[in-house]
């Protein structure tokens, strides 16, 4: 047997074989749950080809024979389905054989290296279906073909096949066996195919769903990843009901209109911000409010909206529905009236309910009416959070129609478990050059949170078929997922916190050389068993030192003054020799003049480097938002109140590698809060610049990589994108991961993966 590696960006297979040949083909990829096996044979009829075509545990196998193979694969290459995404083409020849037709034959076993898809939104052709008559799916909820619906979410293993995913109950009728069985219909081998005789039922009309949210009711609706709890977001009694029911404080919820028009109407849609909001993944866009508003209670104190398109079936239903059922599909690109909150769907602070026995248990007194089906939910994925950052997308949060796609790394590592952090926990999992991160798990400070992480856990090494030789986690002993690693009887290895926010932009960006590294967040554990925070680091992939960091402040009551950002700004007058004016600076606060003392005393006021409560001290001293409703709430309102960057000189001081910004938060103390922002944003990017342009030059790194939750303010990620290239820097952002803690698990594997001790555990 003669055997041929092609890649994407090789030219055509060996030429000037024989006429007749065959060949076995294995493709590798995002190529199940996306009509390729349809497309293959599609394509070998087109070439008068015979042979089969399956699923197998590396991805799609081909065993084909005829005289127009090159043509064949020439094909295979460039017009693979819109979904699919083929990383590799490895094929061999073989004997010909006695071939009549080709088929589709029933999965191989083995152990599985592909992976499944993303759920993906409804696709055109189902909706012109479903909203024609004459259709026998017409206004069925659970209508899909091989371009559209769940995937992921839905998948108990691979490979995937319908006895493989929670659709395994419904049998298929015979019309939706003739259409699954049928090479030309838009449904071969569709895995979620249903119809209203065979397939998933709501258990609530949508007359009466959307009769219940006109009359200004709570409604919990079972989608894709999990329930979201909708109500009408111009109703602003219903908006604050909720609030108060889901103990939601401050924080934005996101809204649905019925389509870009609707959209248009509510915010700005300018640069790539449009084509985000119809991307596959149909992720919450943050944009800037602009035109008709929402009440107040949408999003408090912010100047953007999160904004999503709809994306299942039901979701068009509901807008149908609204619109009057109207007889003609032109409502659906018309600005439509009703806009939908929708938020997740759990008690505050707790996982994504996604089962119906358990919806009725914990939303009880959230939703004052609860839609099921009997479809269920295997894996609990919360919408994805984008924003635009220099003109490109970045992550908030990554989930659901972007989970479990891979992020390719430089080299090939050993398999890997990394369990990440506490807050925005996700975990990773490595097979070969491949790292899977998974959906958003959130905090975990609850059971519920956690016994989530540890579903999370079993469920990617289960579904990748990965038995990890080593558990990396953070340094910080007591996380929950720190605890969790140590508990499993695996080779641990332990990586600080800020060392995993550098590398994980390097894994991401393929960088395997020295770089600097900023990560500026809110808490991370320093070797030395302080907070750290606000870290200027030299990263060699698993090597790192720190060449810098922010001049620390003092946490007056520790963890609380992150939640109570006037605390650091009465700790910034003590730094700066003025804690006697806490008192009166701060007379509306209860316990400002014992805070003074605190500080004056030492007492309980642990210092900390962090650019998390750097924030916070501007915030503090400009009078904004004294008490957080949620993590980054301060500083999220501080960054929308900056139209144009000022900058202050003689901002920062800049010594032995610590910067020093106490004569910029000196200046903040007198100033309005607008201008305060501005200045403070504008002069925070130069001081930053220096300070990566010094450290630059002592190494003679050139690649600097920005990452940590401070890194989601838009202001400060675009303004060090733009100044570090005028000094022949090159900075990276994650792109395919937010810069918060999201990413750390990321970090942690490829941190992991440099071990000098893991080759021999693997070998």
């Amino acid at each position: 047997m003669i055997a041929y590696t092609v890649t994407l960006v090789d030219s055509k297979p060996v030429a000037n074989l024989d006429p007749a040949k065959r060949w076995q083909i294995q493709v590798r990829g995002a190529v199940q749950g996306v009509g390729f096996r349809p497309f293959v044979y599609r394509l070998a009829e087109r070439f008068g080809l015979t042979g089969w075509v399956r699923n197998d545990g590396d991805g799609v196998v081909i065993d084909v024979q005829g005289q127009y193979l090159e043509a064949f694969m020439d094909a295979l290459r460039a017009e693979c389905p819109q979904l699919a995404r083929i990383d590799d083409i490895e094929f061999s020849d073989l004997a010909l054989t006695e071939y009549s037709s080709f088929v589709v034959v029933p999965s191989g076993q083995g152990k599985v290296t592909t992976v499944i898809t993303a759920d993906y939104p409804v696709c055109d052709d189902c909706i012109r279906e479903l909203f024609n008559a004459n259709d026998r799916r017409y206004l069925y909820p659970f209508i899909n073909c091989t371009n559209c619906g769940p995937r992921y979410t839905l998948t108990h293993k691979l490979p995937y096949d319908r006895a493989n995913t929670s659709m395994a109950q419904f049998a298929m009728c015979r019309r939706c066996a003739g259409d699954y069985h049928n090479p030309a219909d838009r449904r071969f081998h569709a895995e979620p195919i249903a119809c209203p005789s065979c397939g998933p039922l709501l258990d609530t009309g949508i007359a009466e769903i959307v009769a219940r949210l006109g009359a200004g009711e709570i409604v919990a609706v079972k989608g894709l990843g999990g329930f979201h709890l909708a109500c009408d977001a111009r109703n602003e009694t219903a908006v604050n009901r909720l609030r108060q029911h889901k103990q939601r404080d401050n924080k934005p919820f996101a809204v649905m209109p019925a389509n870009l028009a609707s959209a248009r109407r509510l915010v700005q849609l300018v640069g790539c911000t449009e084509t985000l909001l119809q991307h596959p993944a149909r992720p919450i866009v943050l944009a800037r409010r602009c035109g008709e508003r929402l009440p107040a209670a949408v999003a408090p104190d912010v100047p953007w909206l999160g904004v999503m398109l709809p994306y299942t079936p039901l979701h068009y239903l509901l807008f149908y529905h609204a619109a009057g059922c109207p007889r003609e599909t032109q409502w659906l690109t018309a600005a439509q009236d009703m806009v939908l909150v929708m938020t997740s769907a759990n008690p505050g602070g707790e996982p994504l309910v996604i089962g119906n026995a358990e919806a009725g248990q914990r939303l009880v007194g959230i939703a004052d009416h609860i839609v099921t089906h009997d479809r269920d939910i295997v894996i609990r994925a919360d919408d994805s959070v984008m924003r635009v950052v220099d003109g490109a997308p970045a992550f908030v949060r990554r989930a659901r129609g972007f989970v479990p796609e891979s992020i390719k790394l430089a080299r090939p590592v050993p398999p890997i478990l990394a369990v990440g952090a506490y807050l925005n926990n996700t975990i990773c999992v490595t097979r070969g050059r491949e790292a899977f991160v998974s959906q958003h798990i959130g905090e975990l400070d609850n059971a519920p949170a956690i016994r989530f992480f540890e579903e999370s856990v079993h469920h990617l090494l289960d579904i990748l078929q990965v038995e990890p030789c080593a558990v990396a986690h953070d340094l910080h002993p007591d996380f929950p997922s720190t605890r969790f690693a140590l508990g499993l009887g695996t080779a641990t290895v332990a990586v600080q916190h800020h060392h995993a926010h550098i590398a994980a932009v390097a894994a991401e960006h393929c960088i395997d050389e020295p770089c600097l590294g900023v990560a500026l967040d809110g808490f991370g554990l320093g070797p030395d068993a302080d907070s750290w925070g606000g870290e200027l680091l030299w990263v060699h992939g698993g090597q790192w030192r720190r060449v810098g960091h922010l001049k620390p402040l003092p946490q007056p009551g520790g963890d609380i003054a992150a939640r109570q950002p006037w605390r650091m700004g009465a700790a910034a007058l003590h730094a700066l020799g003025r804690g006697a004016e806490i008192s009166s600076q701060y007379s509306d606060q209860p316990g400002a003049a014992v805070l003074a003392q605190m500080l004056e005393k030492n007492i309980n006021t642990p210092l900390s480097s962090s650019g998390g409560r750097l924030f916070d001290a501007a915030c503090g001293l400009l009078g904004v938002v004294p008490h957080a409703g949620f993590e980054g709430h301060a500083p999220m309102v501080l960054e929308g109140l900056v139209l144009q960057p000022t900058t202050m000189q003689d901002g920062w001081r800049l010594e032995n590698g610590v910067l020093d910004l106490l004569p910029l938060l000196e200046q903040l103390i007198d100033q309005e809060a607008q201008p305060g922002a501005e200045l403070f944003h504008g002069t925070l990017i130069d001081a930053l610049t220096s300070w990566i342009a010094s450290a630059a030059m002592d190494t003679g790194c050139h690649v600097i990589a920005l990452s940590g939750g401070c890194f989601l303010n838009q202001v400060l990620a675009a303004g060090l994108l733009k100044s570090l290239p005028h000094i022949g820097l090159k900075p990276l952002l994650p792109r395919r991961l937010p810069p918060n803690d999201g990413a750390i698990s990321l970090g942690q594997a490829w941190v992991a993966a440099h071990d000098p001790g893991l080759g021999r555990l693997n070998s």
